[in-house]
């Protein structure tokens, strides 16, 4: 089935590398890794996540700046080997508590013990963080994270507030804290990426919502946990659900499109207080996952201009508005423009008094750049591009630029405003009060604007 796996650094060293049937020439991670990093088909910029090299499939997924990969001689499902390298990726984070390249390396015994009982003689066997406890021997060494770039949707918690413990989300499942003791904990978070296409001139398109609840959890005994949701939130939009959604009433309600559950899920009283009953495994994993596409409004209005400005050249204006409360703020904000091919410089205008921001011209695919450290609620940024061509523009540029592309990370904030509740656990005793944490967070997927 599998031939090999490896984790390659974004240099292209091997840091771990299993060979289970022999039969993939050697080499095969240097072909892997040239083949990536000068991936140029069609002008693609990235290379696709599976593809075939002199017959042997590569298939890989980039994982908090590291490659991992598997090759496989044989016609397999991609989507399956896909799921289990991010699988792979994620219990082994589980283990080391923070993944990056610095822990795989002072961890590499214990990173393949883990892959000797995930996958025996290239079959997958098991990722359960909870099953594998009973194997694994080895402790990590633990990586001051401290001093590390945040990684992963969790970490995005970590900036620009104080409310919950750095500790979260670089906590090995298997380690104890210093003196022995297991701090009692159980993390919540509400985890949206929205795409949205907003036409030229401002209307939205189309929208859409994938959502998650991921738990981690750090409670011993396993207790078991009731998770309430909104109680007006309606799944489907068949006649056969609860909720009327031709009354007016039903306005506020939170809709999804469709859901799924963890195994470990029970749904019985789901129907009448939308109540989620489980016992949480060690490690993290996605509670459910839900998809909406009901109306919702978008965290940014973006507004995009482009007109000639002369025979040979063009002024490009870039506007955002940030749609939502003051006491929110969206961080590592990027807007990306193509512009025409024959554009050969651009000089930039930002509004006076901006700070945290910064502009690029990218020659080599011919697009704007635009970088805002952060963007609080309620404000509004423009930025003036003048663009020179080597020669004169024929026909409508708005044909041959754009359009505009925006990625963000708003913590704190959801689009869909399902919300948790309460989340109670089952008490061992009086004096039994474990910490628990709620968060939120919502990234764009596909946040587009056409000119």
């Amino acid at each position: 089935m599998i031939s090999q796996f490896f984790v390659l650094s974004q240099r292209g060293d091997h840091i771990v590398f299993r060979d289970y049937r022999g039969e993939v020439p050697k080499g095969s991670a240097e072909i892997f890794f040239r083949k990536v990093k000068f991936w140029n088909e069609d002008e693609a910029e990235e290379a696709p996540p599976v593809f075939n090299i002199d017959g042997v499939n590569y298939i890989h997924v980039k994982v908090a700046g590291l490659f991992f990969v598997v090759t496989t001689m044989v016609n397999i499902s991609p989507s399956l080997l896909l799921e289990l390298l991010q699988r792979i990726a994620r219990v082994t984070k589980d283990y080391l508590g923070v993944l990056n390249e610095d822990s795989l390396r002072k961890n590499f015994i214990l990173v393949y013990e883990l892959l000797d009982e995930v996958i025996d003689f290239g079959y997958p066997q098991t990722t359960s963080t909870e099953a594998l406890k009973s194997y694994i021997f080895n402790e990590p060494i633990m990586v001051d994270a401290g001093r590390l770039p945040p990684l992963g949707p969790a970490a995005m918690f970590m900036q620009g507030t104080k409310r919950m413990p750095g500790t979260a989300v670089t906590k090995s499942v298997v380690a104890n804290e210093p003196g022995g003791k297991k701090r009692e904990e159980i993390f919540v978070d509400i985890i949206e990426k929205i795409s949205v296409t907003f036409s030229s001139s401002g209307y939205i398109l189309t929208s859409e919502i994938d959502g998650t609840i991921q738990m981690k959890s750090y409670l011993s005994g396993n207790p078991e946990i009731r998770l309430a949701l909104n109680e007006d939130l309606g799944i489907g939009r068949s006649g056969s659900s609860t909720h009327d959604y031709r009354s007016s009433s039903g306005g506020g309600s939170v809709i999804l499109d469709d859901c799924n559950f963890h195994e470990s899920v029970q749904l019985d009283s789901f129907d009448i207080d939308r109540t989620l009953h489980l016992i949480p495994h060690d490690g993290e994993f996605s509670v459910m996952n839900y998809r909406m596409t009901q109306e919702f409004k978008p965290p940014f209005r973006v507004t995009a201009l482009i007109e000639e400005a002369g025979p040979s050249r063009a002024e490009v204006i870039l506007k955002i508005r940030a749609d939502f409360s003051a006491n929110v703020t969206a961080n590592t904000i990027t807007v990306q423009m193509p512009v025409p091919s024959y554009t050969m410089r651009a000089s930039f205008e930002l509004e006076a008094g901006a700070m945290g921001q910064t502009t690029d011209f990218k020659e080599g695919t011919r697009r704007l750049e635009w970088n805002l450290k952060k963007i609080v609620g309620g404000s509004e940024h423009t930025l003036r591009a003048k663009l020179t061509f080597s020669q004169e523009s024929h026909g409508n540029l708005t044909k041959e630029a754009g359009p505009v592309n925006m990625n963000f990370t708003i913590p704190m904030y959801n689009a869909s405003k399902l919300q948790v509740r309460y989340l109670q656990i089952a008490k061992k005793s009086k004096t039994y009060n474990p910490y628990r944490w709620v968060r939120y967070v919502t990234q764009a997927n596909s946040y587009v604007a056409r000119l």
